[in-house]
């Protein structure tokens, strides 16, 4: 059966990976900042803005202890007072007390809230996932995104990084199967609706030199087409559509550059298969359309005894590889006379493959009928 393969050998240098891998680390500690942010905030406040208010205090109710210490010295004494270790003795005046007795609270409540983000992370795993997912997508460039991962978007997904180029990939629910495929091949995926702007920002798409939206729902590929346009107005946009109405609209009205159909993709196949056949995908070129195909010449079929050139010249067409037994040439001469069961590969005009497909059959004569 017929398949495509393109394959671009460049990859990334070891230097890229490390510094991708350094920027999505510090990406994910900064999201893990941001879930510990009102402890670290609380206790930020209560050690250096304290410790300025009470150096005021200080100062003010009791020089003679003041003049033993600098400002540098405060924050770590608002520690000390957090962990009921104090640097100095307690003081009688009430604004002074006040701090003796709220900074233990203080430290409870940090420790309290802190414990409880700790916990909240730890067993909602999904969580942290998803962050460390968004934060390696936040280090991507000139990327591709896919949005649907089904049997089409993962064959795709698959494509993209054989051929070299980065992806990174959107699905509303990723069972744990797929994680582990889409971690083997290093692609970051965001867990949500790709009809959402804020999981189109995770995914990078302003940064992004391509889309491609593959779900098996015409309107959603339209919403989040719509969406996409309308974040990065430049980005090559490639769509799965079964309704060829909205094929020619999107074409149109989006700038959607392609769109393709999968029945359609696939038929040519099945066709060819069930004739003996392979037929690649049509090319429209200049708005011509030209197929190439795979071929075996039938005994008695009009090719059967004329040579390549003969062939080439009265049927408008190229062939770019003959095969007979186990030789394969490509290119081959012109006086070389096709025999039957010989192998062809001959690019042309898809009209005029599929006329070379119609006279590649023996001849038949019509049965004689009875006066």
């Amino acid at each position: 059966m017929p398949y495509s393969q393109i394959v671009f050998p460049q990859g990334r240098s070891r230097k890229d990976r490390v510094v991708r891998m350094l920027r999505a680390i510090r990406h994910d500690t900064d999201a893990l900042m941001h879930e510990f942010r009102l402890p670290i905030l609380t206790f930020l406040l209560a050690t250096f803005g304290g410790g300025w208010v009470y150096s005021i205090l200080l100062d003010y109710y009791r020089p003679d202890i003041a003049a033993a210490y600098s400002y540098a010295d405060y924050p770590w004494m608002m520690v000390a007072l957090m962990t009921i270790e104090p640097v100095h003795d307690i003081p009688s005046e009430l604004p002074l007390v006040m701090f003796w007795y709220l900074m233990p609270v203080l430290a409870v409540y940090v420790i309290g809230q802190g414990a409880v983000d700790f916990v909240r992370l730890f067993f909602n795993r999904q969580h942290r996932r998803d962050a460390w997912e968004e934060a390696v997508a936040s280090t991507y460039r000139n990327h591709v995104i896919i949005v649907g991962l089904g049997h089409v978007g993962e064959r795709v997904m698959y494509t993209l990084v054989a051929m070299g180029f980065d992806v990174v990939a959107i699905e509303l629910e990723i069972p744990e199967e797929l994680d582990k495929r889409l971690n083997s091949l290093g692609v970051p995926s965001i867990v949500g609706d790709g009809r959402s702007i804020s999981i189109l920002e995770k995914a990078g798409l302003r940064r992004a030199s391509s889309l491609i939206v593959c779900t098996s729902s015409d309107h959603v590929n339209l919403e989040a087409i719509m969406r996409a346009r309308d974040m990065n107005p430049d980005m090559r946009i490639v769509a799965r559509m079964y309704d060829p109405q909205f094929s020619k609209q999107l074409n149109r009205f989006m700038g959607v550059q392609a769109t393709l159909s999968s029945s359609d993709l696939s038929a040519p196949a099945f066709a060819g298969a069930a004739v003996g056949i392979e037929i690649t995908q049509t090319l429209n070129i200049a708005g011509k359309e030209y197929s190439m195909i795979r071929l075996k010449v039938e005994a008695g079929s009009i090719l059967e005894g004329s040579t390549i050139d003969e062939l080439q010249d009265g049927h408008d067409m190229d062939i770019v590889l003959h095969g007979s037994g186990n030789d394969m040439t490509v290119h081959p001469d012109g006086d070389i006379c096709v025999e039957a069961g010989d192998s062809l590969v001959i690019f042309a005009l898809h009209r005029r493959v599929m006329e070379i497909v119609s006279q590649n059959s023996p001849k038949r004569k019509l049965p004689k009928t009875n006066p």
